[in-house]
């Protein structure tokens, strides 16, 4: 199955659900090629399936780092881009080393990526926090099926001033089942929850400009 997700950097993002709760998004930093990573793949499944903390609504984002495939399996999942990723978050929080399992909750907080009471409590946090909104809706292209129109708009909280930012879209593909043929995992059958395939710039936000808040950009799905 595959999920549309809009984020603003550094926001939480999306409608609230209907019970009520935050959207929260968590960030899992990981690699097939890394033994200690099944058991956050785990948790972040486990977290998106039963959304433990009542007042947040999970937004999951499994990211595959390529920085094991040189020690004895390719990730088939990995991007290079999500190692950039998360070297601009070291260099965000002034931090020398990444590693995986690495979580992140909503693109300010960070830890060892199996660690479920630290992710609890974070997300529990961040549902408190002031966030942006993110509306996104999506229409086929009438021109080519193989395209998506999307519309986004971005609101702020009352009192607050609507930032400039870029608007990124992550697709997401659930319910993945991989076998590792060698390295650190060699023989397991390992299983992924909403593995980002594709994530890159949309739009940016011009809270001064003709924008407003607004973009409407093309989105061209993978085939897979």
């Amino acid at each position: 199955m595959n999920r549309l997700i809009a984020a603003a950097l550094f926001c939480s993002v999306l409608l609230p659900a209907d019970d009520g709760r935050a959207p929260v998004i968590v960030e899992l930093f990981t690699s097939e090629g890394c033994a200690s990573c099944p058991a956050a793949d785990a948790l972040l499944a486990r977290m998106e399936r039963i959304q433990p903390v009542a007042s947040a609504r999970v937004i999951a984002l499994e990211e595959h780092v390529d920085y094991w495939n040189q020690l004895g399996w390719t990730d088939p999942f990995s991007l290079p881009q999500f190692h950039a990723r998360q070297n601009e978050y070291a260099l965000a929080a002034h931090v020398e080393n990444i590693y995986t399992p690495q979580m992140i909750v909503n693109g300010q907080v960070a830890f060892e990526g199996d660690d479920a009471g630290r992710a609890y409590e974070e997300i529990g946090l961040a549902a408190q926090a002031p966030m942006t909104t993110v509306e996104l809706s999506t229409a086929p292209n009438s021109r080519d099926g193989q395209l998506l129109d999307l519309s986004v708009r971005i609101s702020n909280p009352k009192n607050a001033k609507l930032r400039e930012a870029n608007l990124y879209l992550a697709v997401t593909e659930s319910d993945v089942t991989a076998f590792v043929g060698s390295g650190e995992n060699a023989g397991r059958t390992l299983h992924h929850s909403e593995v980002v395939r594709s994530f890159n710039a949309i739009g940016r936000i011009d809270p001064k400009g003709s924008s407003a808040g607004q973009v409407v950009s093309t989105l061209r799905l993978p085939r897979e």
